[in-house]
Formats: structure tokens, sequence, C-alpha cells
């Protein structure tokens, strides 16, 4: 009956918004912006948050994905006058990071890996396989360069070099990003983007966090013992929820796998 009453106040609460897995596009990407663009919208507007909490897990994965969440996130932040919070769990490393800028404060676990501020492009050459195999290529491209970085033929000098200046375009944009949310927190004359990582207090004194903390102690500090809290995961297709390793593509998995183990996990 109580919330019916305008002259009662409610309790506040927090809609917590869960972001766990790698940042990509497609049914391979647990995170990608169109997946849980519903999810934050209803998470800002229902019941009138006095705050939003992301509880982050991620190892990274698309720039593009992370950019369009986070900037999803800041424009709902600014609209509805909200502030955010980010509670780091195991990992939030490269476009997990970048994510995790996207609140007005950052924090973590003891234990937990922060940071990757950097780009990576891998791949696999398989050219010198195919020839022992007997095995012949043909491409035919209107377009010299169209067929760049292509892993069934040796890797060519003018083709590292292409992909060099598109990581530093990618990478000067996450660098801004940065520096944008973090301001003044982040220490004079120290370069924290070489795709380094820190661990609990150490990305706290670098200025990439803000202090030690998890979810529910931290809001009950700011908002009362008596703050109520709503999660909102992200939706999962049919075969995802069934197991998307039966029907998903095996390559795509070992580099999510990949990504993950870059950090230990």
């Amino acid at each position: 009956m109580k919330r019916w009453l305008p002259f009662v106040k409610n309790n506040p609460s927090v809609a917590v918004i869960r972001l766990s897995g790698v940042i990509a596009t497609g049914s391979r990407g647990t995170l990608n912006d169109a997946a849980l663009a519903g999810t934050i919208e209803k998470a800002f507007v229902r019941g009138k948050p006095a705050a939003v909490a992301l509880l982050l897990n991620s190892p990274g994965g698309s720039p593009v994905q992370s950019s369009l969440i986070a900037a999803r996130i800041r424009r709902l932040a600014a609209e509805k006058d909200v502030p955010v919070y980010a509670f780091v769990e195991d990992v939030a490393a490269s476009g997990g990071y970048w994510l995790a800028c996207a609140a007005d404060e950052i924090f973590v676990d003891e234990s937990s890996i922060v940071g990757s501020i950097g780009v990576i492009s891998s791949s696999f050459g398989f050219h010198e396989l195919m020839q022992r195999q007997g095995i012949e290529r043909r491409v035919h491209t209107a377009g010299k360069d169209k067929s760049m970085l292509d892993p069934f033929r040796p890797e060519r000098d003018e083709d590292i070099v292409r992909l060099k200046d598109l990581q530093k375009q990618i990478h000067d944009a996450f660098i801004a990003h940065v520096q944008k949310r973090r301001g003044a927190k982040l220490p004079e004359g120290e370069d924290l983007f070489t795709g380094e990582i820190w661990v609990g207090q150490k990305s706290i004194d670098t200025g990439l966090a803000d202090g030690i903390g998890h979810l529910v102690p931290v809001m009950k500090d700011k908002l009362g013992n008596k703050v109520k809290f709503r999660v909102y995961g992200q939706r999962k297709s049919f075969l995802n929820r069934i197991g998307a390793q039966v029907f998903g593509d095996a390559m795509a998995q070992v580099e999510d796998r990949a990504l993950w183990a870059r950090f230990g996990l």
C-alpha cells in the first residue's frame, strides 16, 4: 500500500545491470549493443532508480560495441540524472574497462584485474601448411589491397603498416574515452595506455579505479540500509540457453577462450 501513497517516501532502489562475457556482435557475442539496448533502457527507467550499478566481468572484445554500450549508458545517465557505479568482479580489461569508464565511480575487488588499455589483433598463417599439402590459393580482387592480411598467403610489410595505423586510431579513441571519464583522477606524467594491467589496490593507485568495494555494502553506504536492488540480465537466445557451444562456431569459441586466458581465467 505504501507505494501508492504519494506522501510516503519509498525506499531508494538500485538498478543492477550484469555485463559478463566477451564483447562482440552477433550470436558469438555475450555483450553487444543490440542485445543490451532494451535491458539498459529499462534499468534507467523502471521504478525511477536512485542509481544504476554495473556488475562487470569482461576481458574485452569489439571496440565499437564497447563504445556503443558505454555511450548508451552515458546518454541515459545524463537524461535521467542518475549516477552510475561499476563493480568489477574478476576482470574489466580492454573493452571491459571501456565499459567500466561509463560509470561515475569504479569499485574493484582486491583481486580484480583492470586495465589493458590497448588494441590487439591476432590471427593464424596457413600458407606454408598449404604449400606442403599441395593446396593452391586462388584469389581475384578488384583493388590491390582487398585481400589485406589474408591468412592463406605470406604476410606483407605494407599490410602490417596499415594494420598498425588502424590500431593506433582505435587506441587513440580508447585513450580519449578514459581521459574524459577519469579526468583528474589519472596521475600526471604516467603512461597508463601501454596495454598493462593492474590488480586491486594498484588499479586505485594509478587512478583507474576509485576504491575496494562490493555492490551491496557500497550501495548501502551511499543510499542507506533500506536500499533495494533490481537486477537486469541480458536476454539470451534459445540456442544460447541450451548451449551455444553445440551450435556455435568453434573458431570463435577458441578466440573467446583465448581472451579470458590472457588474464588467467
